[in-house]
């Protein structure tokens, strides 16, 4: 049961997002930006950025729904897998996880991100604009993942609704409900 009075049934940030529709708007927006919009990062790397924040914060919410998206992107599940059990060791290119480190760091708190990680990803061929946005998704996705837990929302374990989710995510992106019930951020 979530810690305030948000709408019933609607799974994590859907219920916040209705609960308080002139905030979700920025919110949402934000999120199509860096994960849907054009950009060098593929939509399904910026999806594996969110996916491994949101795991290294332990929002099952956040990190399934946006799995779901990566995998619909990808065209392959195992990789979501692999990227949180272990980047390092996933089958993704080398820039994808210098700025994965980059990310995961800022999870830790921002300060964490050193020159020599910056470096580090810009000599394997990241841009300022990919470093910047990784940045921003990692902030970012600390945000939505504290606002999805610390509300205690209601965080479902059907993998079918997730799977949903995602395939509507990685074609329509952030602007519109997953679903007519079912929001995601």
């Amino acid at each position: 049961m979530a810690h305030i009075a948000i709408p019933e049934g609607l799974p994590g940030i859907s219920g916040g997002f209705a609960f308080r529709p002139e905030t979700a708007k920025p919110m949402r927006e934000l999120a199509h930006i860096l994960l849907h919009e054009p950009n060098s990062l593929a939509p399904g790397e910026r999806e594996l950025i969110a996916t491994y924040v949101s795991s290294q914060n332990d929002c099952y919410f956040c990190q399934t729904s946006h799995g779901a998206a990566a995998a619909a992107h990808l065209g392959d599940d195992e990789i979501v897998k692999r990227v949180k059990a272990d980047f390092q060791h996933a089958d993704i290119s080398d820039k994808l996880k210098a700025l994965l480190v980059i990310a995961g760091k800022v999870q830790q708190g921002g300060k964490h991100v050193t020159a020599e990680d910056v470096q580090n990803a810009r000599d394997l061929g990241a841009s300022d604009l990919e470093i910047h946005d990784t940045v921003l998704i990692a902030a970012a996705f600390c945000m939505y993942n504290r606002y999805v837990d610390g509300l205690g929302t209601w965080q479902p374990r059907d993998e079918s609704m997730y799977a949903a989710m995602g395939k509507h995510l990685a074609t329509e992106g952030y602007r519109k409900p997953s679903t007519e019930n079912v929001e995601v951020a």
